[in-house]
């Protein structure tokens, strides 16, 4: 049996049958601007109610305050398309999640986000060309899911380009 390994997404493959086992993967989809986004739930951590960013404002990113901890939060609203997430009547959320160091992070949401599980099978690597060519480069697989008579389209988030690992021996004062 051989392995074929993806980023995040590994699925065993039989060489004598052809054929993907049918592994799943859960996803947690969120919506940001026009954009379906999705992280892998071995990411996240928990879902909790929006905190207001502090920060300089000029970027995308910003600090909150959670639980006693200082994280780093990321309106991917203001990354993707340049302006800051419309003010909205309601609740908002913050996902928290982390990276493969295990650096928490939280991603701000202004609507509730769900839960998909979906075979392997139908989730794809993203060309490189076309991460270096947009600003979805944070995005590292695409996956089609038929919802309610329409066709989404859900980017698969990649966690250590929405917060790059970095070591001690990296941090400069």
């Amino acid at each position: 049996m051989t392995t074929k390994t993806t980023s995040y997404y590994t699925a065993s493959v039989d060489p004598y049958l052809g054929q993907q086992e049918s592994r799943r993967r859960k996803l947690l989809v969120f919506q940001t601007g026009t954009l379906n986004l999705a992280l892998p739930i071995e990411s996240v951590k928990k879902i909790t109610h929006y905190t207001p960013m502090q920060g300089s404002g000029t970027t995308a990113v910003g600090l909150i305050h959670i639980d006693e901890m200082e994280l780093t939060a990321i309106d991917l609203h203001k990354r993707l398309f340049r302006v800051p997430q419309p003010p909205r009547e309601g609740r908002q959320f913050l996902i928290l999640a982390k990276n493969s160091i295990d650096e928490l992070f939280a991603i701000l949401v202004s609507q509730t986000p769900s839960m998909l599980e979906l075979p392997l099978s139908q989730i794809r690597t993203l060309p490189d060309s076309y991460r270096r060519g947009d600003t979805l480069e944070i995005a590292s697989h695409v996956t089609r899911v038929q919802e309610n008579n329409q066709l989404l389209t859900i980017f698969i988030l990649d966690v250590d380009r929405l917060v790059p690992p970095m070591g001690v021996g990296d941090f400069v004062f």
